[in-house]
């Protein structure tokens, strides 16, 4: 068998029903829901800011920002802190299950679901035994327009 020196690491994490997985390079840290600070005319997937260490770091809602039902706070949600672009950000997840080496190999093209699905932070899929592994660039998905509004929240609310 052939070693194959594209493989790079990726946090799983679920959101509803379905896996995520995202480059753990971006991942700084991972910690318990604390119910952030709200920001007046904030987007709807951004919570508010936490002050971690000395830092306003905005947390946003992934479930909110996929549109994948109704966001519940529980024990098992988790707040992945992300260091992109040297902006650290928060993304509020269901759960945290694994760390797994996927190599290029693996990954499949996104399929074109049209209009219907925005699929532009979503790198590919991975099959697993029994479902598909979303592979998503989290920070294409975190560093866009409205990220730059959560910049300007955070500021203010400093």
């Amino acid at each position: 068998m052939e070693h194959n020196s594209n493989s790079r690491e990726h946090l799983v994490f679920t959101l509803g029903e379905e896996e995520y997985a995202i480059d753990i390079l971006k991942v700084q840290e991972i910690r318990g829901f604390e119910p952030p600070t709200r920001i007046a005319n904030a987007p709807p997937f951004i919570l508010g800011v936490i002050n971690l260490r000395g830092a306003i770091v905005p947390i946003t809602d992934l479930r909110v920002k996929f549109a994948i039902g109704e966001p519940s706070y529980g024990e098992f949600t988790v707040v992945i802190i992300l260091n992109l672009a040297g902006r650290v950000v928060g993304a509020v997840v269901d759960g945290v299950s694994d760390v797994i080496a996927l190599t290029d190999n693996i990954v499949q093209a996104t399929p074109d679901f049209g209009a219907a699905v925005d699929t532009a932070y979503i790198v590919g899929l991975a099959p697993m035994d029994e479902h598909m592994l979303i592979l998503v660039d989290i920070e294409k998905l975190m560093t866009g327009r409205e990220m730059e509004l959560v910049a300007d929240a955070a500021a203010s609310a400093a």
